[in-house]
């Protein structure tokens, strides 16, 4: 069996990603065989790994002492080892086996990548007027106002943004930002394109190409973790950039509200406030907390019709990454949200 695209679209919850992610995700994937009588846990090594079992028949042991018996191709199989349940404490391979690994930290940032890149669709049919503060400056469209970070603010608000934003002129084959850089910019594409890159076996690949009026650099802002793409210009071009300070208070600070442990718990304690925790559901089974609901960041987005509006909703997971991207999109979609921020759960009592 051959490693593709089309593989990685069979497998959960990695098929939710976009096609640009997953052709990406093809060259960090790693195919293995085991033989029979094999365990394929023990040469995960160290690194945390989602691990697929592709064909073949593997036997598992639950840290309840239940034994399972998994056969590569069914449905359960179509999700990593332990995903489902608690993870395996060992595994022995029946017959010879294919295994699939990829890094969850890698996973992680992807799909945080993915949820706060997205770019929001047009809306069918006559456009509405444009509001009377896209009139302060040519720079950039109403569309591009209402595409990313900047949809949920009132338009009150965002004069002052408008007031912070640098025009500057690029040239074609210029970095407007560098894979594994902090980020310092929160940038909006007025005219020309550039491509978004990122190192793979000592190359750059392409990922995705953007046009005027798409908006760049805020998931590093939000998550405020190295930035995990490069974008560099294929053509001349202007942008608009908003320094990280400025971002911070005008833009991530209203929308992305942060929560001590102690006031988290009694507001959840009081019934103003319920957890969501954003991670997997196996890492949710190990140590989630009391009366959470568990909705994967990579879910988030299809969950909106399902939480409820009335609520206020504090995030959680282990690095704070998923907790942040999860809380600034509720934010954006008009929920109450906040993000624990401890990063995960562990100071809170459960």
């Amino acid at each position: 069996m051959n490693l593709t695209v089309e593989l990685l679209q069979r497998l959960e919850p990695v098929r939710g990603l976009s096609a640009a992610r997953l052709s990406e995700l093809v060259q960090w994937c790693r195919l293995e065989n085991c033989a029979a009588g094999g365990d394929p846990l023990r040469q995960a090594g160290d690194a945390m790994r989602f691990v697929y079992l592709l064909a073949g028949e593997l036997k598992i042991v639950l840290p309840d002492g239940t034994i399972k018996v998994i056969v590569g191709g069914c449905e359960i199989a179509r999700w990593p080892l332990g995903y489902k349940t608690s993870m395996p404490v060992s595994a022995r391979a029946i017959t010879d086996a294919q295994i699939l690994r990829l890094d969850f930290d890698l996973l992680d940032i992807m799909m945080t990548w993915d949820e706060l890149a997205s770019v929001a669709e047009q809306k069918d049919g006559q456009e509405d007027d444009p509001p009377p503060w896209t009139t302060m400056t040519g720079a950039f469209s109403a569309q591009s106002l209402v595409s990313g970070a900047l949809a949920q603010l009132p338009p009150a608000h965002i004069h002052e943004l408008l007031g912070a934003f640098e025009r500057i002129f690029v040239r074609a084959g210029q970095y407007i930002i560098r894979e594994g850089e902090h980020g310092d910019f929160y940038y909006l594409l007025e005219s020309g394109r550039c491509t978004v890159l990122r190192q793979v076996g000592g190359g750059e690949v392409g990922l995705a190409e953007l046009r005027a009026g798409d908006a760049f650099g805020e998931e590093a802002l939000v998550s405020d973790a190295p930035r995990n793409a490069s974008v560099k210009m294929r053509t001349d071009g202007v942008l608009l950039r908003l320094s990280k300070p400025d971002f911070i208070r005008l833009l991530k600070a209203p929308l992305l509200q942060e929560v001590s442990p102690h006031e988290a718990e009694l507001r959840v304690a009081s019934g103003r406030a319920r957890w969501l925790d954003v991670r997997y559901p196996a890492e949710f089974a190990q140590d989630g907390l009391p009366g959470a609901v568990n909705v994967p960041l990579n879910e988030i987005r299809t969950a909106f019709s399902l939480l409820d509006p009335e609520v206020e909703y504090i995030t959680y997971c282990h690095s704070g990454r998923r907790s942040a991207a999860a809380a600034f999109l509720l934010a954006r979609n008009g929920f109450k949200a906040c993000r624990l921020n401890d990063g995960a759960g562990k100071e809170v009592k459960s």
